[in-house]
């Protein structure tokens, strides 16, 4: 690892949490230098929902390249993009009577996000932007604007005058429905809330520690929308994808937003990002608005292959039977370990088990790599587990990661009643 501390910036992130040198991987495991095994419950953050190096996806990749197939073309026209295209409307967009135009932006998540945004501005003609508590959104500067978490922007120095803060459902418990609460300061001429251009929201906000939205809420936030003219804008960059059970997150609510962002997974681990707009929002002048990598054609190549498993209910009803297993599971070890104080949140196949003593939750993440399992943390703390499985895991592996994750947590406990502090405080800032 000497040459990752020699020259790497002191910015890297997850090969702390992971400090090995992986060598290859293969559906939802990994290997490293030593031929030593993890099973993977990080999945790129999010960008491996079909697994890595999904046979599909690399034979077209290797058939692609032999032909001599166009690596990059700015936006021209392509083989590979018409293909992507035409898949993304006849399997995904057409089956679920969604009319959208499809922008292609910079290659990463953050690039949809301050498309969106500058997109939704322009068409209103306002400035005002409203997110959510515990939102994440990009770490460039306009989607750094609208994240919630102080650690991402407290030394970046933005102009987050444009941009006004309202919790997120269930942000004050049951009690209070925080769709009313931003409806009260919408319709108070005095609150001091700017008539918004645009909403920007999560359905299930994954760094923010798996904060599921009801669907009774997210048809209330779309109402407000409609009600003050206001653009809805949902963010579906890591909870897209399948990986709440179906396409989008969205689509049990029966919400229709005006804007779509995807990246993460829409690309089979390849950089992609993309906007879906309604076309009447679609008023960009020829080049207004462009980039580098604005698009990616062995991208392309690879999402068309994987919209192929959305021709059929079959890995919706997979991604339910895992969801339950996984589900199950984490409530049986919140109630076996109440001392640990765990809440269970999620949708899908990503779920969060929420560890009340502090720097636990990185104990636990630190214990199951050494036991052969990638996990990362989530919430404004780190103290969420955050369980991202790929999607076409086998249950097999799934169970032996979740099994994983409980040897781990039985072998900090036998620590801290040893005396060695296996629960004890230990630093949780940002790895």
């Amino acid at each position: 690892m000497r040459i990752f501390d020699l020259v790497e910036s002191q910015v890297r992130s997850y090969v702390r949490s992971f400090p090995t040198i992986f060598t290859r991987a293969k559906g939802a495991m990994l290997y490293d230098e030593q031929e030593k095994e993890y099973i993977d419950f990080f999945a790129g953050a999010g960008v491996l929902n079909y697994g890595h190096n999904n046979p599909v996806v690399s034979q077209a990749l290797i058939e692609y390249i032999q032909q001599d197939g166009i690596i990059h073309s700015l936006d021209q026209a392509t083989t590979a993009k018409k293909e992507f295209l035409e898949a993304l409307y006849y399997d995904i967009l057409q089956p679920r009577h969604m009319d959208y135009k499809v922008q292609f932006t910079g290659p990463t998540g953050t690039n949809a996000n301050e498309t969106a945004l500058k997109l939704a501005r322009m068409v209103k003609g306002r400035s005002n932007v409203i997110s959510f508590t515990n939102g994440f959104h990009g770490l460039t500067m306009g989607s750094m604007a609208v994240t919630g978490n102080a650690f991402y922007r407290d030394e970046s120095f933005i102009n987050r005058s444009n941009v006004s803060f309202m919790p997120f459902d269930d942000y004050f418990g049951e009690e209070v429905n925080t769709a009313q609460y931003l409806r009260k300061f919408l319709e108070d001429g005095s609150s001091g809330i700017d008539l918004p251009a645009a909403i920007i929201m999560e359905t299930v906000q994954a760094e923010g520690g798996v904060n599921v939205a009801s669907k009774e809420w997210l048809v209330e936030i779309e109402h407000i929308c409609r009600e003050y003219d206001i653009l809805l804008i949902v963010d579906d960059i890591q909870v897209g994808n399948g990986r709440t059970g179906t396409f989008f997150s969205f689509e049990e609510s029966g919400i229709y937003p005006d804007i779509i962002t995807m990246s993460k997974s829409i690309g089979g681990g390849l950089p992609l990002a993309l906007v879906l707009v309604r076309p009447e929002l679609d008023q960009w002048k020829p080049g207004e608005h462009t980039g580098t990598f604005r698009g990616n054609n062995l991208a392309f190549i690879a999402a068309a292959k994987l919209f192929q498993y959305w021709k059929t209910d079959e890995l919706a009803e997979l991604i339910k039977g895992k969801e339950k297993i996984m589900r199950e599971r984490l409530n049986i070890i919140s109630e076996k370990y109440p001392e640990l104080n765990c809440k269970v949140r999620g949708k899908g196949m990503i779920y969060g088990l929420d560890v009340a003593p502090k720097g636990m939750a990185r104990q636990i993440s630190r214990e199951c790599f050494c036991r052969g399992l990638l996990i990362e943390l989530a919430g404004a703390d780190n103290s969420v587990l955050k369980f991202l499985p790929p999607l076409i895991i086998e249950e097999k592996l799934l169970v032996r990661g979740l099994d994983i994750i409980e040897e781990s947590i039985v072998a900090l406990m036998e620590e801290r009643n040893n005396g060695d502090g296996g629960l004890g405080i230990i630093d949780s800032s940002q790895a």
